[in-house]
């Protein structure tokens, strides 16, 4: 167990980016603490896992990790926090963790840290703290690659998918105060930040909480007017608020990199209205082509659910259809999962929807080929222009090779760029010229 001696702490990360974010907070009051931050749980006291609760194969990682944590390190004392944890803390009967810990109030990890070094069990399930939005704009790590950040605008959820866990796990809409937002922007990038990904569950609805419209393009407007170099890249707008006023801003303010990542999810109207959306095929279509009419650089990724109820032969051909015809650059997709406590998981049962799962694995299988032929296209169009990457880190065994991103290319989830170049360390920006296009990836000579 943990000592106040041996104050030492590991944080594996999982889930998505916003997850991230709450990694670094956690991280920032241990430190605060007097905890020393390590890499190699071996020597780390504390052990924290940072789960993922949103479908059934995020949750079985999260328990995985720990289990293997625990082998591995018996003599740690390990936490699991974040969403599993938040999710599912009541009903917890899980001896492998010491502790566990919700995510509402990050504030009161201190709490847990003072446990550890008691050597005491314990569950800590804190309410939302008393100010609408309370978490802190002044992280001490950031576990990003070099030169690259999260900034998290709001919290939580008010659309209510039907097949979304999101509202149970992390609550309503709560959108952090644009002060606030700016703030932490600006000690980003006089910390040397270049690239600032702004996330959030859905960009658009930021400041819909306070019954403010237009609220997203306005942060946008102010946080592209910042002094220094450095670029926003927006991940996550859902496509049935997108602000179409975001366009010409765009076009004025270069710092906002032209990619929208836009999660559409089907198009079939029988798929998606029972799922809570009111699109279909031909208005994202539309949405897509008004987009690179007002930006033909923009680069657009979307992520699609296979197997939701009601899905069949014919929307999955709609689908595709749909798929050909948007020439995405990048698409992610995943299988429908069935959670208790949302509103799809009592439009079928069990036996139905097993049946469903196998049939919409072989469609996923399908549209990932599709779309990989596209993809693997539409990257050949960089190649022959210049443009400027974030070195991420050298690639072992060669002096002159690094592996980076150009705007195209969203960290953890696009391809990358290798860059041929001279002396370069991780965090550096550089103009490359790209020379060639491998599968989903980019190579690039320094200029």
């Amino acid at each position: 167990m943990a000592g106040t001696k041996y104050k030492k702490i590991y944080l594996e990360s999982l889930g998505c980016a916003k997850n991230q974010v709450d990694s670094e907070i956690l991280l920032s009051y241990a430190i605060e603490r007097g905890y020393e931050v390590v890499s190699d749980p071996e020597k780390a006291s504390v052990i924290v896992v940072n789960s993922c609760g949103f479908i059934e194969d995020a949750k079985k990682e999260s328990i995985d990790t720990v289990l293997s944590l625990r082998k591995l390190y018996p003599h740690a004392y390990i936490v699991l926090a974040g969403c599993l944890s938040e999710r599912y803390m009541d009903d917890m009967d899980f001896p492998e963790a010491d502790a566990f810990f919700g995510n509402h109030d990050l504030s009161q990890f201190s709490q847990i840290l003072e446990k550890a070094e008691e050597g005491e069990k314990t569950f800590l399930h804190p309410a939302y703290p008393l100010s609408k939005y309370a978490e802190r704009d002044d992280r001490k790590v950031l576990l990003s690659y070099k030169g690259s950040a999260y900034l998290k605008i709001s919290e939580g959820c008010n659309h209510r998918c039907a097949y979304c866990a999101i509202p149970i796990i992390r609550g309503e809409l709560r959108s952090r105060p644009e002060e606030l937002v700016i703030r932490e922007a600006k000690r980003l990038v006089d910390s040397g930040i270049y690239e600032i990904n702004i996330v959030a569950q859905d960009l658009a609805a930021y400041m819909s909480d306070e019954k403010k419209t237009g609220a997203f393009v306005s942060l946008m407007d102010k946080l592209s007017s910042i002094d220094g170099d450095f670029v926003l890249r927006m991940l996550y707008i859902h496509p049935d608020m997108f602000p179409h006023d975001l366009l010409p801003l765009m076009k004025e303010r270069k710092k906002i990199l032209p990619y929208f990542d836009i999660p559409f999810q089907h198009v079939d109207p029988k798929v998606l209205r029972p799922m809570g959306r009111v699109g279909n095929e031909e208005v994202y279509l539309a949405l897509i082509e008004k987009i690179r009419k007002e930006l033909p650089e923009s680069v657009i990724r979307s992520t699609l659910m296979l197997g939701f109820p009601g899905e069949d032969e014919e929307s999955f051909e709609m689908l595709e259809d749909f798929v050909k015809r948007a020439e995405l650059d990048w698409m992610g997709s995943f299988l429908y999962s069935r959670e208790e406590d949302t509103p799809a998981f009592s439009m079928r049962g069990k036996r139905e929807h097993d049946k469903a799962h196998k049939r919409a694995k072989e469609y996923q299988e399908r549209i990932s080929r599709l779309q990989d032929e596209i993809s693997a296209r539409r990257v050949r169009n960089f190649v022959g222009k210049e443009y400027r990457a974030l070195v991420e880190e050298k690639i072992e065994g060669d002096e002159k090779l690094y592996f980076g991103r150009i705007y195209s290319e969203a960290p953890e989830v696009d391809g990358v760029t290798v860059i041929v170049g001279g002396d370069l360390e991780a965090g550096d920006v550089v103009t490359v010229r790209i020379t060639k296009a491998m599968g989903f990836d980019l190579e690039g000579v320094v200029v």
